[in-house]
């Protein structure tokens, strides 16, 4: 059987029947193994073995993988670095509308925006780095009305004193 889609392997385990799981918002996700479908009162239900562990490696392929983003990837992405359409909008320098319109695909995503995207969730996943805060930093610097740039001598050394 040929597969235009990516499909996902749980390591150690052997290949299933290709289950499509739609679970994660994504229309292209497809699993051989790492599932197990069972029986429930409600009727069929499927049980993911390591969601979390699963959910980190469709966003790293996105970020490396896909070569422009989709609305539903934007959005697959910004939910699993736990921001808000309105925190993104400010990491990206728009309006909370502007990040709306990219994941109903109205909108391509920027160039930059793009990159920005990627960077964050890469960091996230890895659990390392300092992008994320460097953002935090700068929006909060929309914040304050203080122009003025004071340094001091410390030890030789000039430092930013506040």
């Amino acid at each position: 059987m040929t597969h235009t889609h990516t499909v996902w392997h749980h390591n150690g385990e052997n290949e299933k029947t290709i289950y499509h799981y739609k679970g994660c918002g994504l229309d292209d996700v497809y699993l051989k193994s790492g599932y197990e479908i069972e029986e429930t009162s409600y009727g069929k239900g499927v049980r993911l073995k390591n969601l979390d562990a699963l959910h980190i490696q469709i966003g790293l392929y996105l970020v490396k993988f896909r070569k422009s983003l989709s609305g539903k990837e934007i959005r697959f992405l910004r939910h699993q670095i736990d921001l808000t359409q309105s925190e993104l909008a400010r990491f990206f320098g728009c309006n909370v509308q502007q990040v709306a319109r990219y994941e109903k695909n109205e909108n391509k995503l920027t160039g930059p925006a793009d990159r920005l995207l990627r960077i964050i969730y890469e960091e996230h996943a890895k659990q390392e780095g300092s992008a994320r805060a460097l953002l935090e930093l700068l929006d909060s610097m929309d914040d304050t009305e203080n122009n003025n740039i004071v340094l001091a001598d410390v030890d030789g050394e000039w430092r930013y004193a506040c």
